[in-house]
């Protein structure tokens, strides 16, 4: 089975990035764990499919609450996929969006693209890097460093970051072939599994330090809410 092939080739990849990757693995999580502190919030962007990353983390059973989502059906495929794929290379776009949002100097903040070779989530960084925030990028260096840039600074995402996480699949996102045609997507699993990886070792510092873990419980179990998560953070997040 063709299946069992493509589950192989994601187990191996969650094995690398857990062998290569730790070390910026902890210290993503080293820098929640400092925000999380200040009671800053952890603001995580992300174009096309990327951005299901950043819905991955937010306001999820388990999940961190001071997550916020920068959800704008503008780079998307909510608002037509052809559409989101031209917009996210427009110039200016990132600083429109961003204003969308309160984002503090003391946050940081997630930005996840595959090439990191487009305007807008370049542009976003930039403006991340220029408001002082820390940035950690989730990229496929291999992509990355073998396309160019459409920026006219000439860089790419994980030129920008604080910390860059590489989610370690090929160049067009694609661990299989069948008759020549590239398929069987990796980068949806790769980057899940880095955030969750970043969160529970988060969380596993906050529990070392004393420290109440702000996480989500799910809506599902009789007796228990959120409301007290919902009340420390929904003025600062805004799809809350």
């Amino acid at each position: 089975m063709i299946s069992g092939e493509y589950k192989n080739r994601i187990i191996d990849l969650v094995e690398k990035i857990e062998e290569r990757e730790n070390q910026n693995i902890l210290k993503a999580a080293e820098l929640f764990f400092e925000t999380i502190k200040k009671d800053r919030i952890v603001h995580v962007f992300g174009t096309g499919h990327s951005h299901m990353i950043g819905i991955e983390m937010f306001v999820r059973a388990g999940g961190l609450a001071n997550i916020n989502a920068m959800l704008d059906g503008t780079i998307t495929t909510e608002d037509g996929a052809r559409k989101g794929s031209m917009t996210e290379k427009i110039e200016g776009l990132a600083e429109i969006i961003w204003n969308q949002y309160e984002i503090g100097e003391e946050d940081i903040m997630i930005i996840i693209s595959n090439s990191g070779r487009n305007n807008v989530p370049i542009e976003m960084a930039m403006k991340a890097k220029e408001k002082g925030l820390k940035l950690i990028a989730i990229t496929s260096l291999s992509h990355s460093k073998n396309c160019e840039s459409r920026n006219k600074s000439g860089k790419k995402l994980y030129e920008f970051a604080d910390i860059v996480i590489d989610n370690g699949v090929p160049e067009g996102d694609a661990l299989l072939s069948i008759s020549g045609a590239k398929t069987g997507p990796g980068s949806t699993i790769a980057g899940c599994f880095i955030v969750n990886s970043i969160l529970v070792e988060t969380l596993d510092k906050l529990d070392k330090a004393g420290i109440a873990l702000p996480i989500f419980g799910s809506q599902n179990v009789d007796g228990f809410n959120n409301d007290d998560l919902y009340e420390r953070y929904s003025n600062r997040i805004k799809h809350m």
